[in-house]
Order: C-alpha cells, then structure tokens, then sequence
C-alpha cells in the first residue's frame, strides 16, 4: 500500500510541475531536457518504490500511474469544464494578421518561436494569418488568411463574381 500512496503523491506533483512548465516548453523539447526526463524518471522511481526492486513493487508503481491516468482522461471527457483545468485551454496568439503580445507573454513565447512554427507550415508572414493558436498539447495550428472574404460564404446557386 506504501507504493501506491507514493505513486499517487508522485503523480499529482508530476501534473502540477509539468502544468506549471507550460504548453510551448513540453512542445518542443531540447535533447539536453530529453535526457532530463529521463534521469527524472529514474529519479522518481526510486522515490516510489523505496528502494523495492521487485516486480511487484514496479508493477504496483506503473499501475498506480496508469490508474490515476486514466482517471483524468475520464474526468475530462466526462466535465468539460475538468477537461479545461486539466488539460489546458487553447489561446490565439495571432488574430488577423497581428501578434496578440498579452497570450504570447501568458506562454512565454518569442515573436521569433511563432515565426519559426509559421515557416514550418508554410507560411511566409504574420500578415498571411488570419489565425494562431497555442494547442493545449503545444503545437500552434495556423489558418491562413483568405483574401475572396465572403466567397465560401456565399449558397452554392448564387451568382459569382467574374
């Protein structure tokens, strides 16, 4: 029992820390915070199991993890509202064509990192961006501008423009 309660304590300080860490610094990690992640594991399972090395004792560790995992992943499906505080909200960053300073800051973000993720999909400035946002798992989505406004707006049957 002593390993689940540890497990259990270990897991809500793991969520918190890496709530607190930010969506952007989980997205695009370093190799040096790679290997970070994985002494911190190690780290963290002699923390659990207390120097227990047997099978039982890695598997209640695991399974304690895995329980409380998917005890989230239900609370979010079940409550969206449990699902925002979990698992984050999504915040636009760019909003026709123009860099919302205040998200950016909120997410420690660079104009620099938003125009590097920009060139990645495609696009060549901020004025092509009709819209950005920070995915909560930390990916940025871009919806390019479209400059016939209105168009795909308009019933199948009505006239077009020449």
């Amino acid at each position: 029992m002593d390993i689940v309660l540890r497990a259990t304590v270990m897991f809500v300080f793991l969520f918190v820390l890496l709530r607190m860490m930010g969506k952007r610094e989980l997205g695009q990690m370093t190799p040096f915070e790679l290997v970070m992640l994985v002494v911190l594991g190690d780290l963290i399972q002699q923390g659990i199991t207390h120097n227990d090395f047997s099978l039982t004792g890695a598997a209640l560790a695991i399974s304690t993890f895995a329980f409380w995992a998917t005890v989230l992943g239900w609370v979010s499906y079940r409550w969206p509202r449990a699902e925002r505080l979990i698992e984050g909200e999504p915040r636009v960053l760019i909003r026709d064509g123009a860099l919302i300073e205040a998200n950016m800051k909120r997410d420690r973000l660079t104009r620099r990192e938003v125009e590097s993720e920009m060139r990645l999909a495609g696009i060549a400035s901020v004025g092509e961006v009709a819209w950005a946002i920070l995915e909560p798992e930390g990916r940025i989505s871009f919806i390019r501008r479209d400059d016939d406004a209105g168009s795909d707006t308009q019933p199948a049957d009505a006239p077009r423009p020449a």
